[in-house]
């Protein structure tokens, strides 16, 4: 079966012994049965990009103050948002590069050099000894970690056609799910010493270093994603495609390379004049800039004093909350989320889990005012709800994004994606932080006083993500 298949193709002059792309749809065409390895490998990878990005804000608010560069309790927040945006600002800079080198190097490269960064910038982020150290870091571990663009083009090509809607969901739930055991991690492990003492002691590394250890799990979790990557193949093609399926309706040869410009200048422009790509990518824009900021907010309004509004918990008390809200989302969307954008769409779904955020968040202020099991089950639940609605919307845009170009221009269209998200998502944790700060400063006001401003904010800017889900600025369309 195998030899008859490859004779077939050496035939048709589209199979190449020595193309690493071509044996993977060699093994897509004759392998029957679920892809376990393939969607667990990605699964892995994606989350292990992702715990680093939101692990450090449970103990953030602790790590500026033990920097004492913050002159006032109040300026934390405003030091905190620096700290946050920076990794954000790293992948920015980076994400195109990414995008190009596994374009033309594969996207195997790419993975190891992002799971790889996380082990050693992670590391090092969790050694910092001053805010500049954390800020430098912490921007390095953005630069170098490029991968989830590549990641998406990967699980599109990894996977045959009838699994590619699950491998897309693997991505985004992976990711979700990382953006929220990242931090309950941080909250669990930051400061042992002080959390755990009959387990570590205060002369120990993880004493002189209390931020040290949630960094080094990730770490050695990244580690071992990493030596299991080494054994995932590559998917790029190292040839040129004869077929008609490339650039078809250019009506060119590939073997021209006046030809080649001209396709490639096509497929540019035709992905920035692509409307519901466009329309798509900054509705996801928007709400990854509320959900990033969002992120960082709880974190500090968890941690803040009461007098400021806030809910006075330790970093373990705000790393219980991230865990149950992490295993909420986790039977969400693998149980429900599915049905829910099968039977209302994409785009419905965004806007309804966009709605209801907006309900959920307003309640942020009075559930400060609650204390004991009804404090609890307040802020548990709405921190379930609030991340599950969030994903459901993100999730849906992302969908929306990959439905509206072709399938041979979802890296590009992934890429150009990355590179808005990471610029907004790189705001949101400094202008959170400065808001936060200049909240707290103001508990006398007579309009939105203390944290009421802060949640005021964040509604209004995921209350402008819900008005653009309609028409006629988002639109779902449909390539093939």
């Amino acid at each position: 079966m195998a030899e008859e298949y490859t004779e077939c193709l050496l035939e048709n002059n589209n199979y190449h012994e020595d193309c690493p792309g071509c044996k993977v749809d060699q093994m897509k065409r004759l392998r029957r049965g679920f892809p376990f390895w393939e969607l667990s490998t990605i699964w892995i990878i994606v989350l292990c990009t992702a715990l680093p990005i939101s692990s450090l804000f449970p103990f953030l608010y602790f790590m500026i103050g033990d920097f004492n560069i913050a002159k006032k309790e109040e300026d934390i927040g405003f030091y905190a948002g620096f700290v946050g945006c920076s990794f954000m600002l790293g992948r920015a800079f980076t994400s195109v590069i990414w995008g190009i080198v596994a374009d033309r190097y594969g996207r195997k490269p790419v993975i190891l050099i992002g799971t790889a960064s996380v082990v050693i910038f992670n590391t090092l982020f969790g050694l910092s000894v001053n805010f500049w150290m954390a800020i430098i870091t912490r921007f390095c571990l953005g630069s170098f970690n490029g991968l989830l663009g590549p990641i998406k083009a990967y699980a599109m090509e990894i996977f045959r056609d009838e699994y590619q809607g699950l491998a897309l969901s693997a991505v985004s739930t992976a990711w979700g799910i990382g953006l929220i055991i990242g931090p309950a991690m941080g909250g669990f492990l930051a400061q042992p010493a002080k959390q755990y003492p009959n387990l570590f002691s205060e002369d120990s590394i993880f004493g002189k270093f209390p931020f040290f250890l949630p960094c080094f799990a990730i770490s050695v979790f990244a580690f071992l994603v990493t030596i299991i990557s080494l054994w995932i193949p590559e998917t790029l093609h190292n040839h040129k495609f004869d077929d008609d399926q490339s650039f078809d309706a250019l009506k060119v040869s590939s073997n021209d390379p006046e030809s080649d410009q001209v396709a490639e200048r096509h497929e540019k422009s035709s992905l920035l004049n692509n409307w519901p790509l466009i329309s798509s990518i900054i509705v996801y824009c928007i709400f990854s800039l509320h959900d990033m900021a969002y992120t960082e907010i709880f974190s500090l309004w968890a941690n803040s004093p009461r007098k400021y509004g806030g809910l006075e918990y330790t970093t373990a008390d705000v790393g219980s909350i991230l865990a149950f809200s992490g295993f909420g989302l986790l039977i969400f969307q693998l149980s429900l989320y599915s049905y829910a954008e099968r039977f209302l769409g994409p785009i419905m779904v965004t806007r309804i889990s966009g709605s209801l955020a907006v309900v959920v968040l307003s309640c942020y202020p009075l559930i400060a005012k609650l204390s004991g099991f009804a404090l609890s089950l307040a802020v548990n639940s709405a921190s379930v709800a609030k991340n599950v609605l969030s994903i459901s919307a993100i999730t849906g845009l992302f969908i929306l994004q990959n439905k509206a170009v072709r399938q041979d221009q979802r890296g590009a269209a992934n890429g150009i994606a990355m590179t808005a998200m990471s610029l907004f998502k790189a705001i949101g944790p400094a202008a959170a932080g400065i808001i936060f700060s200049w909240s707290e400063k103001r508990q006398d006001a007579s309009f939105l006083p203390g944290t009421q401003m802060v949640f005021f904010i964040l509604n209004a800017v995921l209350a402008l993500g819900v008005v653009l889900t309609f028409k006629p600025f988002l639109v779902e369309t449909r390539q093939q």
